[in-house]
């Protein structure tokens, strides 16, 4: 099935008012922190950590998107995929009209701030991250979704039967739709994985570091059908791009604080 999509596929916005636009992206971001705090609200952990709805709205809005998913996804975007355009003109970290946020860089964002919010209300880090991971595919199956809408980050030109032509691709290929690929990965299936690890153990820092783990393994799958990033391209091999490399210090990572959880349960 060919699908060529109309030019309500690129960057469309929900709401036009003069030079005021909002795009569908953003309002994908914004869902996913409503959706994340209705869930994180019920959450056992989170009920368990003794935390109650204000300080959850504090942890979802500003500790999550802001200053981590926010403000880390900018300056990871800026260092891992703008670098040349950083060293440049470093007052263009600050040009977030252009664009441009880093999952790897929001994920290190709140990681930091939420060690904060776990340091400054006296509670366990990891046991916290657990109910935060259990809750970051609502988000992830979102934006990608908004990725979709807006036309970007989509696939590699596939020769198939299945594809879709893209108006923001200059060259009116045939593409995998890499951004739906991620959402059902990243999203459906990764929650529903985390579920079930959350269901047959309770041991502390398992859930977060499964998450790293699985999120990485999905994600540098998927990534062998996305387009690389014009700019950057293929960084190692001729065959894996910026993300895929981003994702294998995710995995080990993930793999360390598994060793490290069960050996001091």
């Amino acid at each position: 099935m060919i699908i060529e999509l109309s030019e309500f596929f690129n960057n469309p916005s929900l709401i036009e008012i003069g030079p005021l636009k909002i795009q569908y992206y953003a309002v994908t971001w914004l869902l996913s922190a409503v959706f994340i705090y209705l869930f994180l609200k019920s959450n056992q952990i989170m009920i368990e950590l003794g935390l109650n709805h204000e300080k959850i709205n504090d942890l979802v809005f500003l500790y999550g998107l802001f200053i981590g998913a926010m403000c880390g996804g900018r300056i990871g975007y800026m260092l891992f995929y703008g670098t040349e355009q950083l060293i440049n003109n470093p007052i263009s970290l600050f040009y977030i009209w252009q664009g441009g946020l880093s999952f790897h860089g929001g994920l290190a964002g709140v990681v930091i701030s939420f060690m904060v919010f776990a340091k400054k209300n006296n509670l366990s880090f990891l046991r916290l991250m657990d109910g935060a991971a259990l809750s970051m595919p609502i988000g992830l199956g979102l934006v990608r979704i908004g990725n979709f809408l807006n036309g970007e980050l989509y696939g590699k030109e596939t020769n198939g039967e299945w594809g879709f032509v893209f108006p923001t691709d200059p060259f009116g290929l045939l593409r995998h739709p890499s951004q739906l690929y991620e959402s059902f990965g990243e999203g459906l299936v990764l929650f529903f994985l985390l579920f079930w690890i959350n269901k047959v153990t309770k041991i502390r820092g398992v859930v977060c570091s499964s998450f790293l783990i699985f999120y990485g393994l999905i994600r540098f799958s998927i990534e062998f059908f996305r387009q690389p990033d014009s700019h950057i391209g293929y960084i190692f091999l001729d065959s894996l791009s910026m993300g895929q490399i981003l994702c294998v210090p995710m995995i080990v990572i993930g793999f360390i604080m598994l060793f490290y959880s069960r050996k001091n349960a």
